[in-house]
C-alpha cells in the first residue's frame, strides 16, 4: 500500500467512527433528530422536557424491548387531558390493555401527544414500573 492509500483509509475510518459517536449522541439526546424523548431498556431519556402550551412531544423506543407511555390518573392537572400510548382514557385501562398485550410501542415506532393545558404531565412505562422508568412534561404558557 502507498502513503496516499493508508492515509485515506485511516480519514475514512475516522470518519466513520466520529459519525457513529454523533448518531449516538442525538439519538440520546433527541437533538437533532425526529423525536422528543428517547425509550431505553428501562428509563425515559430524557425523563423530563419542557415544551409550551400547543407543542406535541414525540417519544420513541430507541430500545430492542416493548414499553409504554402512560400518564398518570394523579399525575395530570385538573383541566389536562388524559394520554396512553394505545389511546387508552384511563390509567387501568392501559394497564389492563397493557396485560392483554396492547398499547405497547415496539422498537423503532413513536407515539405522540399535544399538550393543550399548562403544568406537569407525569408518566410511567407499565412494563418498566418497578425499574423506575418514569418521566415527566412540563408545560409553560
Amino acid at each position: 500500500m502507498n502513503r496516499r492509500s493508508v492515509l485515506a483509509s485511516g480519514a475514512l475510518a475516522l470518519s466513520g467512527a466520529l459519525s457513529g459517536c454523533l448518531a449516538v449522541f442525538n439519538s440520546a439526546s433527541g437533538e437533532g433528530s425526529d423525536y422528543d424523548v428517547g425509550m431505553a431498556d428501562s428509563a425515559f431519556e430524557p425523563s423530563e422536557v419542557t415544551v409550551s402550551v400547543g407543542e406535541t412531544v414525540v417519544w420513541k423506543n430507541t430500545s430492542g424491548r416493548a414499553h409504554t407511555v402512560t400518564a398518570y390518573d394523579s399525575g395530570i392537572p385538573e383541566s389536562g387531558r388524559y394520554f396512553a400510548s394505545g389511546g387508552f382514557e384511563d390509567e387501568q385501562a392501559a394497564r389492563d390493555a397493557w396485560q392483554r398485550g396492547a398499547g405497547g410501542i415496539v422498537s423503532g415506532d413513536t407515539y405522540e401527544h399535544t399538550f393543550q393545558t399548562e403544568g406537569e404531565f407525569e408518566y410511567v412505562c407499565i412494563p418498566h414500573e418497578r425499574q423506575g422508568m418514569v418521566g415527566s412534561v412540563v408545560v409553560e404558557p
